[in-house]
């Protein structure tokens, strides 16, 4: 899934190493004392976006003043998404927006990170020769001192490329992007899984866990930010610990973060249908800040395909898997994302899928068509599908899942919740768009709240009144806390 923020657009605030960051901190003037200035766009998946604002954090420490528009700055990082082609598109429109601006004269200098430079290397300088340097993903460590070469004036050495590393990066001292109230925390770099569609592994490296002393430290400081929402991301979330530990932590690790002052909410994303045991589903269903909503990306449902795929998993114990997760965590909401029109699909493989998605009825679902990737194992299987039929059965899925999330929604009138506020309609005084404990932010649905007295980043208690296609209408039947 693609995300693309111009962060010239934004503004938020991250104590860091003791130190407040202004709360709008993308301006109009020129600080007298900034070594710099610089323009950033960032694409792609929360981890990417992590990276992000690792890279936003540093330059600001750095002394570089981050400015609201590309046009007169010094240079503009472009931190870019390299998983399938439509990402990569959207990130080549970026870079190529950026060099418009340098052929201009109206900005000195492009930086390209992230996984699109990874996957590329030295070829995206070949077919855009204009870029100045190119960071991977392993090298975001060193954006200052890239940043230092571009306004120096020294080109000798354009690219930093460093080998995936056992221990994953530091992502304290972060800037944000997202709102004050919620962020993401990523436990783990890279993954182990060799599905045989994704590329992930070429640019992001084996699985890297990070400590969980590490891991609660970031939350701690997220916590005393001013964040009220943890997402947790990963590559893979369930193989957390199995290669620093020599065993899945994942239980302990949630048991740690539900203890975290501050936090009300606990968001779990990219879970693996392995090594989900009862001491995992318990600790959800018992916590104090863990909702009740997983997602679980599951590519496919008949067995064939799976294997083809290189999943590692099967219809049956994922059907049994699933009953467990839902029987064991009281008002689960489940997520996942499906592939149509992979290599070898046939009409009664999708058929097998179609009626997994009407047996399970997923509150929250996603469907994709396969995208050829010319470096994974997939694109030299047999028997491709036409783009046509594709097409065609990623829109009969999603007509199916449509009909279901409408019911869902449906039976969710008259029900009280709870809802975190994320931000005010525009034009409107006591009109606001949040979400329940349902709705990952970016990904998934919204509620509209009409309530007085609330702000961005309240959390209050709403009764359903309404829904309207895949959104709820609420109102605010008590303070906001």
């Amino acid at each position: 899934m693609q995300r693309l923020r111009r962060v010239w657009d934004n503004t938020a605030c991250l104590t860091t190493e003791g130190r407040t960051l202004p709360d709008t901190y993308a301006t109009d003037e020129t600080r007298a004392d900034a070594k710099g200035r610089y323009a950033f766009v960032s694409l792609g998946c929360p981890k990417n976006l992590v990276d992000s604002e690792r890279m936003l954090g540093m330059l600001k420490l750095d002394g570089y003043e981050l400015v609201d528009d590309p046009q007169g700055a010094d240079f503009a990082v472009v931190n870019t998404c390299g998983f399938i082609e439509q990402a990569r598109e959207e990130s080549f429109a970026a870079i190529d927006e950026m060099l418009a601006l340098k052929q201009r004269g109206d900005l000195r200098g492009v930086i390209v990170s992230g996984c699109l430079a990874e996957r590329q290397k030295e070829d995206l300088l070949i077919d855009r020769p204009q870029i100045d340097h190119l960071v991977g993903v392993f090298g975001r460590e060193e954006v200052t001192k890239v940043a230092d070469r571009l306004i120096g004036g020294l080109d000798e050495q354009r690219t930093v490329f460093q080998p995936a590393p056992t221990h994953p990066l530091p992502d304290t001292s972060r800037l944000r992007i997202t709102p004050k109230h919620f962020a993401f925390l990523k436990i783990s770099e890279g993954c182990d899984r060799l599905c045989t569609f994704c590329a992930i592994p070429k640019m992001r490296g084996k699985h890297a866990t990070k400590p969980i002393e590490e891991v609660i430290a970031e939350a701690q400081e997220l916590a005393a930010d001013g964040v009220r929402e943890l997402v947790i991301v990963a590559q893979d979330t369930t193989y957390y610990g199995l290669d620093l530990y020599g065993e899945t932590r994942l239980t302990e690790l949630l048991r740690q973060l539900d203890q975290v002052e501050g936090i009300d909410w606990i968001r779990l994303m990219y879970f693996y249908p392995m090594y989900i045991d009862d001491a995992l589903i318990e600790t959800i269903a018992n916590s104090n800040r863990i909702v009740p909503y997983l997602d679980m990306p599951l590519q496919h449902a008949n067995d064939t395909m799976l294997r083809r795929m290189q999943r590692r998993v099967n219809n049956a114990d994922t059907e049994v898997l699933l009953d467990q997760l839902r029987s064991g965590i009281p008002n689960l909401v489940m997520r996942t994302t499906f592939i149509t029109g992979f290599p070898g699909e046939t009409n009664e493989h999708f058929e097998d899928l179609l009626q997994f998605v009407r047996r399970q009825k997923f509150e929250r679902a996603g469907v994709f068509t396969y995208s050829l990737e010319p470096d994974t194992p997939a694109a030299k299987l047999p028997d491709h599908v036409p783009e046509d039929v594709k097409e065609e059965r990623r829109s009969r899925l999603m007509a199916e899942q449509q009909q279901i999330a409408f019911a869902w929604n449906t039976a969710q009138i008259g029900k009280q919740v709870d809802i975190l506020i994320d931000a005010q309609v525009p034009g409107e005084s006591n009109a606001w768009i949040g979400r329940s404990y349902a709705d990952a932010p970016d990904v998934d649905s919204v509620t509209y709240v009409t309530g007085e007295g609330l702000a961005v980043g309240s959390l209050v208690k709403c009764e359903i009144v309404a829904s309207k296609d895949y959104d709820l209408i609420a109102v605010a039947i008590d303070s906001p806390r």
